[in-house]
């Protein structure tokens, strides 16, 4: 019969050294894949909206008295799509306004324009094309209008917003 060689010290030691060096391996793999909380500053709070954004939230609940006007509207509350590639083109996008009937039936979508716009023309007017395609209308300002200029561009809009505000 056979004997089974036993390991000399050696032999074993590689072994231990062999042992030692896969358990660090693996220990760095799980700690490298490991979820890791959230490092970094906490989350602040911050105004709701911007004092030219106040300006006209406050122009147009003046100028339509009886329209409910709704600020930092996602666009997923607005649009919706079966296709996730269409739904990732506006689901984290915000518009600066709703101007919705006492129905909550959405009468415009009013957007002001401010610095952040310059140079980004073409990205506007597809979003606004993208609204107009579901059956919104869209208007948008580069300053905060008088009461008056909101009252015209209104008057020019949809029956629907005439109905709408007279029920009142």
């Amino acid at each position: 019969m056979e004997e089974k060689r036993k390991p000399k010290g050696e032999e074993m030691e590689k072994l231990i050294v062999l042992a030692v060096v896969i358990a660090v391996v693996l220990a760095v793999v799980a700690v490298a894949f490991a979820k890791k909380p959230a490092k970094g500053e906490a989350p602040k709070k911050r105004r709701l909206l911007t004092e030219r954004e106040q300006a006209m939230h406050n122009r147009l609940t003046q100028a339509l008295p009886n329209a409910v006007i709704l600020a930092q509207v996602s666009m997923g509350a607005l649009l919706t799509a079966r296709s996730r590639a269409t739904r990732n083109r506006f689901d984290r996008k915000i518009v600066d306004f709703v101007v919705c009937d006492r129905a909550f039936q959405v009468l415009a979508v009013i957007e002001l324009d401010d610095k952040s716009h310059q140079g980004k023309e073409t990205q506007d007017a597809e979003r606004d094309a993208m609204l107009e395609r579901a059956g919104y209308r869209v208007i948008r300002y580069a300053n905060v209008p008088d009461a008056g200029q909101v009252q015209k561009d209104f008057a020019q809009g949809t029956a629907q917003f005439a109905r709408g505000i007279s029920q009142g």
